[in-house]
């Protein structure tokens, strides 16, 4: 049974090694391209887009796809939806893999924006000091906020147009709580900007925030396709692969 799985987040990299090595099955893990030194998971890998809905069909088709596994970024978006029609027509399986979102506690004081350029409009009532760590992409929404100073965290460094008031900071997650006190203190932000990308990698950043007394700009997820089975992580994932009738059961997580 050949399996493809869509995404290089922390959770497609997990499903990768649960399915690794299990006999009778090929992974294939499809990566977007998006990052210069992806971390790769075992088995075959590719990288790119496949163009579109038809490309995604047609790959389907010429190498035998039997089961598809949505495991990318909550804010990929438009491959989700692609996913889910690509695998109607090519009557293939499809599982979304969907971390659950953060939810604020006490002491949190949220602010929520349907898009970057909502959280743009945001942030002069907010803060004059701002930790923008929603990627390197979307950077123009922010690009005419003169009187802000930004510190923006990315994997790669990030391309014009961005903020004139701006220092790049190169790092990858996960990220430690003292870690993320430590910045907070020294770049003096009074200001927090993150999209709802869910899981613990980057959470910390959060409880920092709420400790300090700094707002938070959380920018809501996009819509995902309706009727698609989903689950919350890589371990259900590999079993919902096992139980099909295709298959034997696959292994749990350790």
């Amino acid at each position: 049974m050949h399996v493809l799985i869509l995404g290089g987040t922390t959770e497609a990299r997990r499903l990768a090694e649960l399915l690794h090595d299990t006999p009778g099955l090929t992974v294939t893990s499809s990566l977007a391209g998006r990052v210069a030194g992806p971390r790769l998971p075992p088995g075959e890998v590719r990288i790119g887009g496949f163009g579109g809905v038809e490309g995604l069909t047609a790959w389907l088709a010429e190498h035998a796809v039997n089961v598809l596994i949505d495991a990318t970024h909550p804010f990929a978006g438009t491959i989700s939806f692609h996913a889910a029609r690509a695998a109607a027509t090519a009557h293939v399986p499809l599982l979304a893999v969907r971390r659950p979102g953060w939810v604020p506690v006490a002491g949190d004081d949220w602010h929520e924006a349907g898009s970057l350029e909502e959280a743009a409009e945001l942030l002069p009532a907010l803060g004059r000091r701002v930790f923008l760590t929603t990627g390197r992409m979307g950077l123009v929404a922010f690009a005419g906020l003169d009187a802000l100073w930004f510190l923006v965290r990315s994997v790669d460094a990030p391309e014009a147009p961005h903020p004139a008031r701006m220092e790049v900071l190169l790092d990858r997650g996960p990220f430690t709580l003292d870690g993320e006190r430590e910045l907070l203190h020294r770049h003096r932000i009074d200001v927090l900007v993150t999209k709802d990308s869910g899981g613990a990698a980057t959470a910390p950043k959060l409880t920092a925030a709420r400790e300090a007394g700094v707002p938070v700009v959380v920018v809501r997820r996009p819509p995902v396709p309706e009727h698609v089975p989903a689950v919350a992580g890589p371990e259900e994932a590999a079993r919902w692969i096992g139980e099909l009738p295709h298959r034997r059961a696959v292994p749990a997580a350790d």
